[in-house]
């Protein structure tokens, strides 16, 4: 065994990183990735403003809450503040606490451990048996919640086929952002049944799991998207905050739609 691969395999993080290929990559394209989409949503969630354009609502303000909206979905109180505050922490501790993140934030931001064989960033571990680690545990609650969320989602895409008419009516028609908020629902509701906390509502508690077949045929189907969930978590992401690009930029008239029929 060479010297260079001894060193590697001893571990512990006071032992020097030997590898010299481009390991830093992933971590900082992550880094680079994630704190995009962090100031974008904390920008566009608070600005409350060019959120909507009939027929399309931004994903960042559904569901409307607020009796103040420019679209409200449910109006059940008033609220002075952005709408968006009112809904965004559900699919914010979703993502926050999804297994997935917890692994590539905790490599790239807090460099534990930055990538395998790689020199860890702090001297001591303790996992995540304290706070605020120990909130992780929350990740099935926000799962149920942030599924309402991509319930009133597909909703809103529906919503996007009517189109208003000049008499104050609706029509019944197909933009590209009708496309647009249908693949945002999609890939949110991909990214959502394929985590594990839906794989462990499927198939969690039983103790012979071919005792309920129909919880064994769901079980396997969200195990069969969890092989992919990495994938939908990323373009899920990106998905989400370019929806909420084409509704602002429709809304500021930095563009238009294209409208089908």
């Amino acid at each position: 065994m060479s010297d260079q691969a001894v060193a590697v395999n001893r571990g512990g993080p006071t032992d020097k990183t030997l590898r010299i290929d481009a390991w830093w990559v992933e971590p900082a394209v992550t880094v680079g990735m994630l704190s995009t989409f962090l100031i974008y949503t904390t920008w566009a969630a608070l600005v409350n403003e060019h959120y909507y354009v009939a027929p399309y609502l931004s994903p960042f303000y559904s569901p409307c809450l607020s009796t103040s909206c420019a679209h409200v979905t449910l109006g059940l109180f008033d609220w002075p503040l952005s709408p968006a505050i009112l809904i965004l922490w559900a699919p914010a501790g979703f993502r926050l606490t999804c297994y997935y993140y917890r692994k590539a934030y905790y490599r790239s931001f807090w460099m534990s451990p930055p990538a395998c064989a790689v020199r860890d960033g702090h001297a001591q571990y303790s996992g995540e048996t304290r706070f605020p680690l120990l909130m992780q545990n929350l990740h099935r609650y926000f799962f149920y919640a942030a599924t309402l969320v991509v319930l009133f989602l597909w909703w809103d895409a529906l919503l996007a086929f009517r189109f208003p008419t000049t008499d104050g009516g609706s029509e019944f028609g197909l933009g590209l952002g009708t496309l647009v908020l249908i693949a945002n629902a999609a890939f949110l509701s991909l990214y959502s049944f394929s985590c594990h906390s839906c794989r462990h509502l499927c198939g969690g508690g039983l103790d012979v799991l071919s005792q309920s077949p129909l919880r064994l045929k769901l079980w396997r189907q969200v195990s069969r998207l969890n092989e992919n969930h990495m994938l939908f978590a990323w373009i899920s992401l990106v998905g989400v905050m370019l929806t909420d690009v084409y509704v602002r930029f429709i809304s500021m008239g930095y563009i238009s739609d294209v409208r089908f029929f």
